[in-house]
């Protein structure tokens, strides 16, 4: 198992693409990391500049898409006094503030094409000239990009420079998405839930059901690890107890608008249609209506929570006493 500040995780892709890692830090060339939003593209790099001849010295990171393309430019290569309104004195960029260590270029289908060619040079020959000046920089910054773009479509698309994206590929990694590290979902789970216990002044972290476990281990995890990360905090937050039943994947849903009442198509199921619940003819007992309504709600919620009752009774919105009294009032129809 590894178990670093950089990573953790158990699974044999885990453990492969960290060895992937490992190995190309050792040669000094760029590397470009491609994966989906949330897989730990930043960590990545800074695993292989952390095991890299380069670890002493810095390690600057930019996010090129938080950046207006206009000042793209300036930001990387630094600007001289005047180059510019505003410019009131010269700046480095953050290619000089890498001098002797690594770049990481995240987001990096962002890159305008004309500072594209800035950075192929750099690549190339190792020197710029800042914004406004004639003066060539020399630099040793050794490059490693991330993206979750097609970067060979993009440059089919000739929005990507084909020159440039053949020497940041000098080594391609592909961060595994957190679906397909199944034995990883609970390590990291307990993981996060023990951070956030000590964040809140808990002494011991909570644990999670089987059934909370189980349904961790089933989602999709579009998110990645940024998403279960948010989700285990949440739960934690939320626990009031030792162990954690209850997870809310979606926290802009609502109970009462959870899809608590439908099938996994959006259709009603067949055995509890909605005129089942609201069905009445003139002479029906009202206490007989109210019980088919009471044990239709109740059945489709624990079919939703797939009979975990304290996730039932929090899709109903009800406390656990409340849901566990009708429970036990309908029990020989729910069982």
């Amino acid at each position: 198992m590894t178990a670093t500040p950089e990573a953790i995780g158990q699974s044999e892709l885990f453990l492969a693409f960290q060895e992937r890692l490992s190995r190309v830090a050792r040669v000094d060339r760029p590397v470009l990391i491609v994966g989906e939003r949330g897989t730990g593209k930043e960590l990545a790099a800074r695993r292989i500049h952390y095991l890299s001849k380069r670890w002493q010295e810095p390690l600057v990171a930019l996010n090129c898409a938080a950046l207006a393309p206009s000042l793209m430019e300036s930001e990387l290569f630094g600007h001289e006094a005047g180059a510019f309104t505003g410019a009131a004195q010269r700046r480095r960029g953050r290619f000089e503030a890498a001098d002797g260590g690594t770049l990481f270029l995240d987001e990096l289908a962002h890159i305008p094409l004309e500072v594209q060619e800035k950075i192929l040079r750099v690549v190339e020959y190792g020197g710029f000239e800042r914004v406004g000046g004639s003066e060539s920089v020399q630099v040793d910054v050794r490059i490693v990009g991330a993206t979750n773009a097609d970067l060979p479509a993009l440059a089919e698309a000739g929005v990507f420079m084909r020159d440039l994206l053949d020497r940041l590929s000098f080594e391609v990694i592909y961060v595994p998405p957190l679906r397909e590290r199944g034995d990883d979902i609970l390590l990291l789970a307990r993981h996060f839930a023990a951070h956030m216990a000590a964040e809140m002044g808990r002494s011991d972290a909570p644990e999670f059901s089987p059934e909370a476990a189980a349904r961790l281990e089933a989602h999709p995890w579009r998110g990645n690890v940024r998403e279960l990360k948010n989700v285990v905090e949440r739960a934690v937050y939320q626990a009031e107890g030792n162990v954690i039943h209850d997870l809310e994947f979606d926290p802009f849903r609502p109970p009462w608008a959870a899809p608590s009442m439908k099938g996994a198509q959006g259709e009603p199921h067949s055995d509890e249609t909605p005129a089942e619940l609201t069905e009445w003819t003139p002479g029906a007992s009202f206490t007989g209506a109210v019980r088919r309504v009471e044990i239709g709600l109740l059945r489709r919620a624990l079919r939703h929570a797939r009979h975990n009752q304290r996730v039932a009774a929090k899709l109903l919105g009800l406390t656990y006493h409340q849901f566990r009294g009708l429970y036990r009032k309908h029990r020989e129809a729910l069982e």
